[in-house]
C-alpha cells in the first residue's frame, strides 16, 4: 500500500467519523425538536395507502410535475442519489485497492449500466437545475429588486453548495469509471467493452497515454476526492439543521407519508379542527381546558409536530411564492418565507424549549429575549423590504401582522408545494390565536363577526330578506317547513347561501339556478329564513368559535329537515358543507350547481340550442332579462374553493362547452394554477391597503384574453371580478365585457319554453347557423 493510499485511508476515515457523529447528533436534535410540538392524529393510519402515496409522488414526481422540466431534471438527480450511493461504497475500497470493485454486483452488467446511465443523468440534471436558477435569479426578474423570482429570499449559498457537491460527485463518478476502463484495458480484463461502460469508456480515452500506476494513483485520488466531497457535505447539513434544500432529500420521505389525507390528496378542502392536545375544542368541552391553554398558535411551540416537520422539510423552491396572489401584488406575505421564517425560529428557540428551567440562565441573554419575542406582531417593515417582514430572530415580531392577514387562503401555496407542506392550516391557527386569545385582528372583521352573530349574515340584512330573489319567478319556490314538510319530499335542497340572497349580482345566479331546475323538472327547496351563513369567513378569520355557533346552528336545521342531497351555488358554502360540516355531524351528498346542470344537460333534461347572435337572455317566461349573459367568446376563472380545494375544474368548461356558437379562450393562469380572486380567507371584507389589488390583476388577465363575458362560479367571485371590471372600465378597457354566472349562459342558450319544449314565440327559436358546433371543452 503506497503512501497515497495511507494518507487518503487516514485523511477519508477521519472526515468520515466525524460526518457520521455530526449526522447522528442532527437527528437527534430533529427529534427533539419535532416533539416540541402538539399532537397531530391521524398522521400514521392506513399505512398501506400512504406507502403507495408516497411511492407515486417519489417515483412518479407527480407533485414536480407542474414544471416539467424542472420535474425530469430532479427526478434523475433526486434518483442518482439513492443508485449512486453503491459508488461512494466502492471508492472507499478503492483508496485501499484501486482495482476494488463491490463484491457480487461490481462487474455485473446491469448495475454498471444503471450507474452510467444515473451518473450522467445526475450530471446533466443538476447542471439544468442551476442553470434555471441563474436564468430565474433575482437580480434578472421583475418586481422591487427581483421579487417576481420564485427564488427571491431563498439562502442562495446553500443552493449553490448543494448544487456544486452534486455537480462534483457525478463529475468524480464519471472520471472513475473512465479510469476503470482505462485500467480494465491496460490490464487486460476483458471488461474494457461498451457492454460494461455503455456511457463513460470513451471518456478513458483521455488516459490511455497515462502509466498503469498513474492511472492507480488517479483513481485513488478521485475516489478520495469524492468521499471528502460527500462527507463534507453531510458535515455542512449536520451543522445546519435549517438547511431545507439539502435536509429535504431526507425529510420529504417522511412528510409526504405523513400528509393529512392517506390517499395523496392536497391538504385543501376543510381546515382542521381548533385542537388543544391532540383533541378537538367546541362549546361542551370547553370550559376543561386549562387557564393557559393556547387556542390557535400564539408560539412556535403550539404548531404540531407534523407542522414542525413541515417547516424544516421546505427546500425554499419558491413555487408557492410564485403562485401566492398576495404576494403576486406586492404584499408581504410570501409562503416561502413564512414557513423559512417559522422554521428558523423554531430550531433557533429549540435550546430553550428543551433546557431544564435551572438550566437555561446558562444559554445566555440572546435565548432569553429570543423566548420572549412574539410570533406575530409589528415588525416595523417597509414595504419596499418584504424580508422585513420576517425575523426569525426578533427583536419585536417574528413575522409581522400584515403577513398573515394578508393571506386569502386560496390553497396555491399547498396545491403547488412538491413536499407537501400545510401552508393553510399554519396561518388559519396563527390567525386563531389572535383572534380567540388576542382579540387583534383588522377592524372591518369586528363588523363582519357582530353581522353574523346577530344577523346570521355578513351583510347584517333581516332574515325574512333571504326570500326576496324569489319574487316574481314564474313557478312556486318551496319551502321547507311551509310547503314541504320534508327534504325527502323533494330532489334536492336548494341552498341559497347568503350572497345568493342579499346580493344583487348573485341573485341573478340564484334566480338562473332556480329557473333552470324547475325547465329541467328536478325538484327543490329552500330553508327561507331559517338559513343562516355556513361560517366559512369566520372560520377563516380565525374566529373559530362563531362558525361552531353558525355552523352548530345549520347542522342542527338541515338534520331537522331531513336533508340529505343539497345543491349550492358559492363555491365557499360548498366547500363548507361538504368538507367541513361532517366535523360537526353534518354529512351530506353536496353538488355545485355547475355539476348538477352539466349533469342535466348531459341527460338531455336541458337542450343548449340558442346561439349568443340569437338568445335574447332568457326564456319568455323567465324574469332574468339580462340580454348580455352569453357571447361568442367567454373566458372561466376557476374559484379556488370549488377548483383548487375540491377538484372541480371540468363541469363549468362542459357547460360552457355545451353552448352552440361559444368559444373558451383559457386565461394563462387556470385550473389548478388559477389566480385568485381575492375574496377567500375573510379577505372579502377587509380593505386591500397594501399593494395592488388582487382582483384588478385577476380581471386584467381576463381582459386579455379577448373574450367578451367572464364566466364564474362563485358569488365572491362574481363581486371581485365585477368590482376590478368596472375599474377597468373606468379607464377605457373591456367596456364591451360582462362578468356572469355559467348558469346565466346557460339559461340564455337552452330551448325555450317549459320541460325542454319549444315555445310558441318565433324569437325562441334558436337562429340556423351552418357552423358545426364546438364539441365540449373536457
Amino acid at each position: 500500500m503506497s503512501a497515497l493510499q495511507v494518507v487518503a485511508l487516514v485523511v477519508c476515515g477521519v472526515v468520515t467519523l466525524v460526518a457520521i457523529a455530526l449526522f447522528a447528533r442532527v437527528v437527534r436534535h430533529f427529534l427533539s425538536v419535532f416533539r416540541l410540538g402538539q399532537p397531530a392524529p391521524g398522521r400514521t393510519d392506513d399505512k398501506g395507502a400512504r406507502t403507495v402515496t408516497l411511492l407515486r409522488e417519489f417515483l412518479g414526481h407527480t407533485r414536480m410535475s407542474r414544471l416539467p422540466v424542472v420535474a425530469v431534471a430532479h427526478w434523475f438527480t433526486m434518483i442518482s442519489f439513492g443508485v449512486l450511493f453503491f459508488t461512494l461504497v466502492n471508492a472507499f475500497g478503492q483508496l485501499a485497492d484501486p482495482e476494488f470493485a463491490l463484491p457480487l454486483i461490481g462487474h455485473f452488467f446491469l448495475y454498471e449500466w444503471v450507474t452510467d446511465v444515473f451518473a450522467f443523468g445526475g450530471f446533466i440534471g443538476i447542471v439544468l437545475l442551476m442553470a434555471i436558477r441563474q436564468k430565474n435569479h433575482p437580480r434578472s426578474a421583475a418586481g422591487e429588486g427581483g421579487r417576481r423570482s420564485r427564488f427571491y429570499g431563498s439562502t442562495f449559498w446553500q443552493a449553490y453548495y448543494v448544487e456544486l457537491t452534486i455537480l462534483g460527485v457525478t463529475i468524480c463518478i464519471g472520471l472513475l469509471r473512465a479510469l476503470e476502463w482505462t485500467l480494465a484495458r491496460q490490464l487486460g480484463t476483458g471488461q474494457d467493452t461498451a457492454l460494461h461502460f455503455p456511457l463513460t469508456g470513451w471518456i478513458g480515452n483521455a488516459f490511455t497515454g497515462l502509466s498503469t500506476d498513474t492511472v492507480k494513483n488517479l483513481i485513488v485520488v478521485i475516489a478520495a476526492i469524492k468521499i471528502l466531497i460527500s462527507f463534507a457535505w453531510m458535515i455542512t447539513i449536520s451543522l445546519q439543521p435549517t438547511m431545507g434544500v439539502a435536509w429535504h432529500r431526507f425529510l420529504a420521505f417522511f412528510n409526504i407519508f405523513l400528509k393529512r389525507h392517506a390517499d395523496g390528496r392536497t391538504s385543501l378542502g376543510e381546515l382542521q379542527p381548533l385542537m388543544v392536545g391532540g383533541a378537538p375544542v367546541d362549546f361542551e368541552n370547553i370550559e376543561e381546558l386549562d387557564e393557559d391553554a393556547a387556542l390557535g398558535v400564539g408560539k412556535v411551540e403550539d404548531f404540531t409536530w407534523k407542522g414542525l416537520l413541515d417547516f424544516t422539510t421546505c427546500t425554499e423552491c419558491g413555487r408557492c411564492q410564485s403562485q401566492c396572489p398576495a404576494w403576486n401584488t406586492d404584499k408581504p406575505l410570501s409562503p416561502k418565507m413564512l414557513v423559512m421564517t417559522l422554521r428558523d425560529h423554531a430550531h433557533a428557540k429549540a435550546p430553550w424549549l428543551l433546557a431544564a428551567e435551572g438550566d437555561r440562565e446558562a444559554l445566555g441573554e440572546s435565548a432569553a429575549a429570543l423566548a420572549e419575542v412574539p410570533l406575530i406582531g409589528d415588525t416595523g417593515y417597509d414595504i419596499t423590504n418584504p424580508l422585513g417582514a420576517y425575523n426569525p430572530h426578533g427583536p419585536d415580531a417574528v413575522i409581522d401582522q400584515d403577513v398573515l392577514w394578508s393571506c386569502t387562503t386560496c390553497g396555491a401555496c399547498v396545491e403547488q408545494c412538491p413536499v407537501d407542506i400545510e401552508h393553510v392550516d399554519a396561518i388559519v391557527d396563527m390567525r386563531r390565536y389572535q383572534n380567540l386569545i388576542e382579540s387583534a385582528f383588522p377592524n372591518e372583521l369586528g363588523g363582519l363577526f357582530k353581522n353574523l352573530e346577530n344577523k346570521g349574515n355578513p351583510w347584517g340584512m333581516a332574515a325574512r330578506a333571504r326570500l326576496d330573489w324569489a319574487k316574481d319567478l314564474p313557478f312556486e319556490v318551496k319551502i321547507l317547513g311551509q310547503d314541504v314538510d320534508s327534504a325527502d319530499d323533494v330532489d334536492y335542497l336548494f341552498w341559497v347561501g347568503c350572497a345568493g340572497a342579499y346580493e344583487d349580482r348573485a341573485k341573478k345566479t340564484t334566480r338562473a339556478v332556480a329557473e333552470l331546475l324547475d325547465q329541467a323538472g328536478v325538484s327543490f327547496a329552500i330553508l327561507g329564513d331559517g338559513e343562516s351563513c355556513t361560517g366559512d369567513s369566520a372560520r377563516r378569520a380565525g374566529n373559530e368559535f362563531l362558525f361552531q355557533m353558525l355552523a352548530q346552528q345549520n347542522v342542527e336545521t338541515l338534520n331537522e329537515v331531513g336533508a340529505t342531497k343539497i345543491v349550492v351555488t358559492c363555491a365557499h358554502c360548498f366547500n363548507t358543507i361538504k368538507n367541513e360540516y361532517p366535523q360537526l355531524g353534518g354529512k351530506y351528498e353536496v353538488v355545485h350547481h355547475t355539476q348538477l346542470l352539466n349533469r342535466l344537460v348531459r341527460e338531455k333534461k336541458l337542450v343548449p340550442v340558442a346561439r349568443p347572435a340569437g338568445a335574447p337572455g332568457a326564456s319568455p317566461k323567465s324574469t332574468n332579462k339580462d340580454v348580455a349573459s352569453t357571447a361568442e367568446t367567454v373566458t372561466y376563472h376557476d374559484p379556488c374553493y370549488l377548483g383548487r380545494h375540491n377538484g372541480v375544474y371540468a363541469p363549468p368548461r362542459e357547460l360552457i362547452g355545451a353552448l352552440p356558437g361559444v368559444e373558451l379562450k383559457e386565461m394563462e393562469r387556470t385550473k389548478e394554477k388559477s389566480f385568485c380572486c381575492g375574496a377567500g380567507g375573510a379577505r372579502m371584507w377587509m380593505e386591500e391597503k397594501l399593494g395592488t389589488r388582487i382582483n384588478t390583476n385577476r380581471t386584467e388577465e381576463a381582459i386579455a384574453t379577448g373574450a367578451e363575458r367572464i364566466a364564474i362560479g362563485c358569488p365572491f367571485c362574481r363581486v371581485m371580478m365585477s368590482d376590478g371590471l368596472t375599474a377597468a372600465q373606468s379607464e377605457g378597457r373591456g367596456e364591451e365585457v360582462e362578468v356572469v354566472d355559467v348558469a346565466q349562459m346557460l339559461l340564455a342558450a337552452v330551448k325555450r319554453g317549459d320541460g325542454g319544449q319549444p315555445a310558441d314565440a318565433p324569437a325562441a327559436e334558436p337562429t340556423p347557423d351552418p357552423e358545426p358546433e364546438p364539441a365540449p371543452v373536457a
